[in-house]
C-alpha cells in the first residue's frame, strides 16, 4: 500500500500544527529503549559480544577543488590581475552530531531516504570513509566502552559493501577457500580452515551452489543475486566476527531474495552478534525482522529504538502511521524532502530531530557516553599484538598464486584461443615466407620475417596482458584495503601464474615458423632463436603489465597501448638503421626490445654465413657477399649478442619493477 501525497501532507500538517511546533517530549519516552541506560562503567562484556556505540559523530565531505581546466586557469589569471584571494569551498556537513548504540544479539537497521547519510554513517563506523571525507576529532566510537581505532575495528568488524565484487571464474567453494586462507588467523591449521568453510556453506545455505561458478552479471551466467549476496556474507563470516556491518544488502534483489538475505542476518544476530545494516525501502515483512531501527534524515538522527517505540513516538508527534500501511515506507516519506516543498520539509524534519534530540532517550545516551568516556583512554580490548595481516607472506603468495592459476585454467580466451591464434599466425607467416633461399631476395625476405617474429610476439603478448590488472582492479583494491594480502604477493602471484602460458606461446610459434621459413639450420641456431623470442615475449608481457598497472581502466590501457609501442618499434633497426638514430633519441633506443631482439636474431641468422653461400640470381643488383656484410650494413655487431640477452633480461626486470611500483602507488592513492 502506498500513502497518497495528499493524505501524507495532511498527516504531516496535522503533526506540524499540533505537536511539531512545540518542543514537547513524549511522556512515555522514558520507556523507549531501556537498554540504553545500561551502565558500561560497571558492566564487562566478553570480546565475543561487542556493543558498538558512537557519540557526537560529525562527518564533513571532501572539498571540491577546481581541476586544471580552462575555468581553473581563468580563475588563476583573474586572481593575479584582480588581486583576489582564492577561498576554498566549505565542506558539506554530511553527518551532524549523530549518536547511537548497537547491542549484541540485535539487528539494527538504518533507514532513511536517499541522501539521508546512511552509507556515510556506515562508512564512518567501519573506518572506511572515502578519500577527502573528514571526521571531527571530537567524534567518539567505542567497543564495549573502550575507544576504538581503525586497526582494532578491522580485527573485530566485518564490512559487507553494497557492490559484490568477485572473481567470476571461481566457484563459490573456491572463493571461500581463498578467503579462509587469508582471513583466518595464521596459526589455524589448513584442515580447520576447510572445516570452517564447510560450516559456513552449511549455515548460509550455499550447499547447492558451492560448485557453481560465481559468474559475471550480464556476461557469464553464474550465481543468482541472492546467492552472491549470501556468498559475500559467508566471506565475512569465516572469521566469526562479533560485529557485522552491511551496506544495502537487499539492493537489486526481489522481495523473496531480500527476505532470505535479511533472515540470514537475523540468524547471525540471534547467535550473539551485533549486526548493523542500511536499507533503503524494506517491505513490511522485512521491517518485522528488525530489532531496532535508526531513522536518518538530513544527516541527523530522527529516531532510535524498537519499531513499536517508533510508532508511539510518531503518533505523539501527530504523524501516526496509518493502519495496514508499511511503517518503513511511511517513516521514509515523512523524513524525506519533497520536491517543490524543500523548505517546509526541512523544517518538519528539523523539528522531528529536535524532539528526539532533547528527549529522555537522548539524555540517557549522553549520560552513558559520559560515563564511558572515563574508559576511553584505558587498555584496549586485547593486550596481544595483532599482525598487520592474518596470513603469513608465504600463505598470501600461495593463495593468490592458486587463485590466479585457477583463473588462467578456467579462462578459455587465455589458453585455447591464444594457442590457436599463435598456431594460425605461425602457419600463415611460414607459408608466406615458405622455403626462403640464400639469395639477394631471400636476404630481404628473411630479415622481414625475423622482424615479424618480434612484432607478432610484442602485440600478441602486450594486448593479452594489458587487462590483467585493470580487470581485477576493483577486487584488488577492496581486498588490499581489507589487508587480505600484500601488494607484492598479489603481483608475484598474478605474474607467475601466467608464466607457463607465456613460455608456451613463443615455443609453439618458433617451432612452427622457424623450419617453414627455412631459417639457419642447426639445433644451436634454433635454440638461440627460441631463447630470444621467449625473452621478447616476456619483455612484451612485462610492458603490458606496466601499462595495465599504470592505467585506471581497461579502455584507457587499450587506448595508450599501441601509441606507446610505436616509438620502440621504430628503433628496432628495420625501419630506421641503428646508426641513424638521432642523438637526442639515443637513450630511448636502449629501452627498445625490438632493437635487442632484431639484432640477436639477425646475428644468429647471418653471423656464420660465409662468402659464396649467398647466390646472386639477378644481374645489376646489389648482392651481399656474406652474412657479415649484412650485419655491417645494418650496423649490428656479432660481439653484441651477449649484450642483447642481457638487455632483454634487464628490460624484463625493469618493466616488472616499474609495474609493481605503479600498482603500489595506485594503492596509496586510493587509500
Amino acid at each position: 500500500m502506498t500513502l497518497g501525497q495528499e493524505d501524507q501532507e495532511a498527516l504531516i500538517a496535522k503533526g506540524s500544527t499540533e505537536s511539531l511546533n512545540t518542543n514537547l517530549i513524549h511522556p512515555e519516552q522514558a520507556s523507549i529503549n531501556p537498554g540504553i541506560t545500561k551502565n558500561y562503567g560497571t558492566v564487562t562484556r566478553p570480546t565475543d559480544n561487542l556493543t558498538y556505540s558512537w557519540y557526537n559523530l560529525d562527518v564533513f565531505g571532501a572539498v571540491n577543488q577546481p581541476g586544471p581546466g580552462f575555468k581553473y586557469l581563468v580563475n588563476r589569471v583573474k586572481g593575479l590581475f584582480c588581486n583576489e584571494r582564492h577561498i576554498p569551498a566549505p565542506r558539506k556537513h554530511l553527518l551532524k552530531n549523530v549518536s547511537g548504540i548497537a547491542y549484541p544479539g540485535e539487528l539494527l537497521a538504518v533507514l532513511g531516504s536517499s541522501g539521508a547519510g546512511k552509507t556515510t554513517l556506515l562508512n564512518a563506523l567501519a573506518f572506511r570513509s572515502s578519500t577527502g571525507v573528514q571526521i571531527s576529532p571530537s567524534s567518539t566510537r567505542m567497543l564495549n566502552g573502550y575507544a576504538v581505532d581503525a586497526t582494532e575495528m578491522q580485527a573485530r568488524c566485518a564490512y559487507v559493501q553494497q557492490d559484490d565484487l568477485f572473481i567470476g571464474s571461481l566457484t563459490a567453494r573456491e572463493h571461500l577457500i581463498f578467503q579462509a586462507m587469508l582471513r583466518m588467523p595464521r596459526n589455524t591449521p589448513y584442515r580447520q580452515k576447510i572445516q570452517r568453510v564447510e560450516q559456513v556453506i552449511q549455515d548460509l545455505s550455499l550447499g547447492k551452489c558451492q560448485n557453481t561458478i560465481i559468474g559475471v552479471p550480464g556476461r557469464v551466467k553464474g550465481l543468482s543475486g541472492g546467492e552472491r549476496k549470501r556468498l559475500a556474507f559467508a566471506s565475512e563470516a569465516l572469521t566469526d566476527p562479533p560485529l557485522l556491518l552491511c551496506d544495502e544488502p537487499t539492493s537489486g534483489l526481489d522481495s523473496f531474495m531480500a527476505h532470505s538475505v535479511v533472515q540470514v542476518l537475523k540468524k547471525l544476530s540471534q547467535k550473539g552478534k551485533t549486526v548493523i545494516l542500511t536499507i533503503h525501502q524494506p517491505s513490511s515483512e522485512l521491517f518485522e525482522l528488525f530489532d531496532k531501527i535508526l531513522l536518518m534524515a538530513e544527516g541527523r538522527v530522527a529516531f532510535l529504538g524498537t519499531p513499536n517505540e517508533a510508532a508511539d513516538f510518531f503518533a505523539y508527534l501527530g504523524a501516526q502511521c496509518p493502519t495496514n500501511y508499511n511503517p518503513a515506507d511511511y517513516y521514509v516519506q515523512v523524513l524525506a524532502v519533497m520536491p517543490g516543498k524543500e523548505q517546509e520539509s526541512k523544517e518538519r524534519i528539523g523539528k522531528i530531530c529536535d524532539n528526539f534530540a532533547v528527549g529522555k532517550v537522548s539524555r540517557e545516551m549522553e549520560q552513558t557516553f559520559q560515563k564511558m568516556a572515563v574508559k576511553a583512554n584505558g587498555i584496549p580490548l586485547d593486550d596481544d599484538v595483532n599482525h598487520p595481516y592474518n596470513a603469513t607472506w608465504f600463505t598470501q603468495f600461495r593463495a593468490v598464486l592458486w587463485r590466479s592459476w585457477l583463473t588462467v585454467l578456467k579462462e578459455p580466451l587465455l589458453v585455447k584461443v591464444r594457442l590457436i591464434q599463435t598456431t594460425m599466425v605461425a602457419v600463415l607467416i611460414g607459408l608466406i615466407f615458405l622455403g626462403q633461399q640464400l639469395t639477394q631476395d631471400g636476404v630481404m625476405n628473411i630479415n622481414g620475417a625475423i622482424f615479424l617474429f618480434l612484432t607478432n610476439m610484442t602485440f600478441q603478448n602486450v594486448f593479452a596482458t594489458i587487462n590483467v590488472f585493470t580487470s581485477e582492479l576493483p577486487v584488488f583494491m577492496r581486498e588490499a584495503r581489507s589487508r587480505l594480502y600484500r601488494c607484492d604477493t598479489y603481483f608475484l602471484g598474478k605474474t607467475i601464474a601466467e608464466l607457463p602460458l607465456f613460455l608456451t606461446v613463443p615455443f609453439v610459434f618458433t617451432s612452427i615458423a622457424y623450419p617453414l621459413i627455412g631459417l639457419r639450420a642447426g639445433l644451436d641456431h634454433y635454440l638461440i632463436a627460441l631463447a630470444i623470442v621467449t625473452l621478447i615475449a616476456n619483455v612484451s608481457t612485462s610492458f603490458g603489465y606496466l601499462i595495465s598497472c599504470a592505467s585506471s581502466s581497461t579502455s584507457m590501457a587499450l587506448s595508450i597501448g599501441s601509441p606507446v609501442i610505436i616509438p620502440f618499434l621504430l628503433f628496432g633497426g628495420f625501419f630506421l638503421n641503428s646508426g641513424s638514430v638521432p642523438v637526442y633519441f639515443k637513450w630511448l633506443s636502449y629501452l627498445s626490445w625490438f632493437r635487442y631482439g632484431n639484432e640477436g636474431l639477425l646475428i644468429n641468422q647471418w653471423s656464420d654465413v660465409q662468402a659464396g653461400e649467398i647466390a646472386c640470381t639477378k644481374s645489376n643488383t646489389t648482392c651481399p657477399s656474406s652474412g657479415r656484410v649484412i650485419l655491417e650494413t645494418l650496423n649490428f655487431s656479432e660481439a653484441d649478442l651477449p649484450l642483447d640477452f642481457i638487455g632483454l633480461i634487464l628490460l624484463i626486470v625493469g618493466f616488472r619493477i616499474t609495474a609493481y611500483m605503479a600498482l603500489v602507488m595506485k594503492t596509496k592513492r586510493k587509500e
